[in-house]
């Protein structure tokens, strides 16, 4: 348990993350980050912001290289580790603006990724593979009753809407309202994407189609209190996602990973099979420059 200290100065700092306008995910994401260092310093015996030295934090992102993964085997990734080292950053920078000028500097250490295995390690699925899935969806949770059934299922077609139809990230899929979606334009806003930037995403016919089904025979029925597609939580919908892998029957699915993430890569890499551009790929998908595009030149 934190100590009145770490926790007055996680809670102030981020008060300051949303101020600058970090997105939720984010802000949520990085309180949890410098948490973890604080747990850690207390049982080093440092108990206060202000005895944290310079070599506290190199300790800490030692102890983090060699540490563990705590939710399956092996250590943690370098884009984990990266977050956790951006996190850190942010602090010791809101440290300095609050005019704690003895804190410790901000270190902009970041791992390096090998391009060459992160492109590896990425299997999207094939078109038939996406159609195949999604064609199970109404054979998942069969010992389910009816109104248990519709959820999971209505869920598990939003996402493959979303997430392979739009491209969309993680949390920009997850924070999608209802008022986001234009019919008349068939295009979704997305707000404060990565980069904290906004976008217009096209939808094809039967990305159309599928939301307005979703929203006018499931979602308006429902009396909830906030205006988001889904309704489930983003751990949910990846047990659901798992759950349709681990009951449809393909020679090559078993062998390949399932994440919203991966719905992603698969829209991209089979743009490019149809023709579509680089260029048109990366304002599709958000991307900030075309080296994060290109990767699915290597994968195609």
């Amino acid at each position: 348990m934190l100590n009145k200290n770490f926790t007055k100065i996680k809670s102030e700092y981020t008060t300051w993350l949303t101020t600058l306008g970090f997105s939720a995910g984010t802000v949520y994401d990085f309180k949890f980050r410098v948490q973890d260092m604080f747990m850690y310093l207390q049982q080093q015996n440092i108990n206060h912001i202000n005895n944290i030295t310079q070599q506290h934090i190199t300790n800490y992102f030692t102890y983090l290289q060699t540490r563990q993964n705590k939710r399956k085997q092996g250590a943690l990734s370098i884009s984990h580790l990266n977050h956790n080292f951006c996190a850190i950053d942010k602090l010791l920078e809101y440290l300095h603006q609050m005019g704690i000028q003895t804190s410790p500097t901000p270190t902009n250490f970041r791992l390096k990724v090998n391009e060459e295995q992160r492109i590896n390690n990425i299997q999207p699925f094939t078109k038939d593979e996406i159609k195949t899935l999604q064609a199970n969806i109404n054979n998942t949770y069969s010992n389910f009753t009816f109104k248990q059934r519709e959820v999971k299922h209505e869920q598990l077609k939003l996402i493959f809407a979303l997430y392979y139809g739009c491209g969309l990230r993680r949390t920009e899929g997850y924070k999608l309202t209802i008022n986001d979606i234009d019919f008349d334009k068939k295009t979704l806003f997305v707000k404060q994407g990565k980069n904290y930037k906004d976008r217009i995403i096209p939808m094809n016919t039967s990305v159309c189609k599928a939301l307005e089904h979703y929203i006018y025979n499931f979602r308006n029925l429902l009396k909830l209190k906030h205006k988001r597609l889904f309704i489930s939580t983003t751990g949910t919908l990846n047990g659901n996602l798992q759950h349709l892998h681990s009951i449809t029957i393909n020679e090559t699915l078993p062998t390949k990973k399932i994440t919203l993430h991966i719905l992603r890569h698969s829209i991209a890499t089979h743009l490019l099979q149809n023709g579509m551009s680089i260029e048109s790929i990366a304002l599709f998908l958000g991307h900030s420059s075309l080296e994060s595009t290109q990767i699915y030149t290597h994968l195609v």
